[in-house]
């Protein structure tokens, strides 16, 4: 049986990520120091005696002496609202220090357990993209300055420092470029659009959009993204991999409002607000074609499907 670490494993994904590893026969130990993930997330895993959970910041070399075979590195804030609590811009200096010195700390635990990584990048690291769809060959649209910078440029240098452990140092490394997710275990007030529009409706509160609604995003159901990042550690010739994971399926932020107002058969007013966030995309959809060639993976969730299944669990905690 090998032994997987999973840092950031009490988020949204990593959480995820620990039931369908366990249920794959790992053992598992989860890393995380509960700064954007929540131990409620794994609750139901501690039961499992293949499962260990370590309260620790990856910042700082880990105590483990166990020997580990794999390590998926997701730790980091993720969600990029301005008034969020758990947002990158609540936490700017950790979201920076958890991409960098989080992962070339990673990195070396990797190398010296001669286990295989993979580095959880980002959709955002194309900025505000002028190619459409987003391949893995594009360069991006990025500003290292601006508002998004800290979550953006920190992970586009995490992606070099894998580079360099893969090039330099012979680690079995690859990088997911994850493209927007949701599912059960988002946070009900991190303000991320689909989350968002779930919560106002559910109240019967104005669903409002940012800007005129014309913007487009894709979103993948977790349980589908979570099965292209097993694929994308565990098949083999995937090391020195860089591979989008995502849902090409591409809706206007208008259209994903109207569709969650009618699947919570709400009374809410679609509102539109001018305060659109600096350097917000107006487009997001990957190209996966090197996700469906190199790893036989392609979502197979459809949006009404996750939509309903995210409703249900947002519905108690209101």
């Amino acid at each position: 049986m090998e032994t997987v670490l999973v840092a950031g494993g009490a988020g949204f994904i990593g959480s995820h990520l620990c039931k369908r590893l366990l249920r794959d026969g790992h053992r598992v130990i989860c890393v995380d120091n509960l700064l954007t993930g929540a131990e409620k997330n794994i609750e139901e895993l501690k039961s499992n005696s293949s499962f260990s959970f370590l309260k620790s910041d990856v910042i700082a070399p880990l105590a483990i002496t166990t020997p580990i075979t794999a390590i998926f590195h997701l730790a980091s804030p993720a969600s990029p609202n301005h008034h969020s609590k758990i947002s990158y811009h609540s936490l700017p200096m950790e979201t920076m220090m958890v991409n960098s010195t989080g992962t070339l700390e990673l990195l070396k635990l990797a190398e010296k357990n001669k286990a295989k990584f993979l580095f959880a990048s980002t959709s955002e690291i194309y900025g505000d993209p002028l190619v459409h769809p987003q391949s893995e060959e594009y360069r991006g649209n990025v500003s290292t300055i601006g508002p998004r910078s800290i979550y953006d440029e920190a992970k586009r240098f995490g992606e070099t420092l894998v580079a360099y452990f893969w090039r330099e140092k012979g680690v079995d490394a690859r990088i997911a470029r994850i493209f927007n997710t949701y599912g059960p275990n988002m946070h009900k007030d991190d303000l991320r659009m689909i989350a968002q529009f779930i919560m106002q409706a559910l109240k019967n509160e104005p669903i409002t959009i940012f800007g005129d609604g014309k913007q487009t995003r894709s979103l993948c159901y977790v349980d589908d993204m979570v099965d292209g990042l097993v694929k994308l550690m565990f098949t083999p010739g995937t090391a020195k991999e860089v591979v989008n994971l995502g849902n090409p399926q591409e809706y206007t932020v208008l259209e994903y409002a109207e569709m969650t107002k009618k699947l919570t058969h709400s009374q809410s007013e679609i509102v539109f607000s001018e305060n659109l966030p600096q350097d917000d995309p107006k487009q997001r959809r990957p190209d996966i074609m090197k996700a469906h060639t190199l790893l036989s993976w392609s979502p197979s969730i459809t949006l009404e499907e996750g939509l309903e299944k995210l409703i249900n669990y947002f519905k108690p905690l209101m």
